[in-house]
This record gives structure tokens, sequence and C-alpha cells, in this order.
């Protein structure tokens, strides 16, 4: 699979929220501070967060939250599909937060991943991300990670 075939479609539609729902639910763990359910999902997109579909070939490999709060742009991701995973489809999905922030005229990227998610960890560091001392999450299982635009 090719790079250039990776689309980041917003989901609008009680519809397309379903689809994102049923093409990850068996691909995806719950991380610390969000659960992967319809009502989760909703909750989220009344908290001002908007909600991407990741896609191969009109497949859903991942889904991908953003939201703009004054000059930072807030961004958090679900894991990529196993058989996805080495094709490089993570990097994408970290230039997409970045090209959004730009979009969107943000200062600062703050991208959220859970404390064990140590490819993550790597992978934030490879795009100029920095650790911060923040913990979230009901049991400070999230990590913050701050990228200065």
């Amino acid at each position: 699979m090719s790079e250039s075939n990776l689309s980041f479609i917003e989901v609008t539609s009680q519809k397309d929220i379903k689809n994102v729902f049923d093409h990850n639910i068996e691909a995806f763990s719950d991380s610390p501070d969000f659960k992967w359910s319809i009502d989760d999902i909703k909750k989220e997109l009344k908290e001002d967060w908007s909600l991407y579909s990741v896609e191969v070939e009109s497949e859903i490999i991942a889904a991908a939250f953003v939201k703009l709060e004054g000059s930072v742009l807030h961004s958090k991701n679900t894991s990529i599909k196993m058989q996805f995973a080495g094709s490089g489809f993570s990097h994408r999905i970290m230039d997409f937060f970045e090209e959004k922030a730009f979009e969107l005229k943000a200062k600062s990227i703050i991208h959220y991943c859970a404390i064990d998610n140590f490819r993550q960890y790597s992978l934030n560091e490879s795009h100029g991300y920095v650790k911060s001392d923040r913990r979230l999450g009901r049991d400070g299982l999230t990590t913050e990670w701050v990228k200065m635009l």
C-alpha cells in the first residue's frame, strides 16, 4: 500500500459515525481516557472534537480527532489496524495534524497518547514533539506531547 492512497474524511453524519465505529470496533483497544463506543464518540463530537476517518482505498484503518482551542490544535488518534502497521501511515496521520494546524492558523499542536504507547512516543519525537509533564485522564494514563509551529 502506498501512502498516497491515504485519505482523511471528516465524519459528520450519524451513519458515518456508525461506519467508523463498526470498522474499528475489533481493531482498537480502549485508550485510558476514551472508550471506543458510539456514545463516547458522540460525546467527543459534542465537546467540539472533529472526527476524521482515515482510509486506504475506502477501508477505514484508523480514526483521528482534532479540536482547535484558541491557537492550539489538540489531536489524538486510534491505533492503525494491525494489517496496515509498518506502512508509514502513522507518519502520515501526524503530517495530517500539522497540515490541519497550519490550515487553522494554530501556533502549536498538543497530541495525546497512552502512557504505555512507546511506538507513539518514538513517532512523536520523530515529528518534533516534546513530552510535557502533564498526565491526563481519570488515572493519569494519557500523556501530552507539544509541538510549536
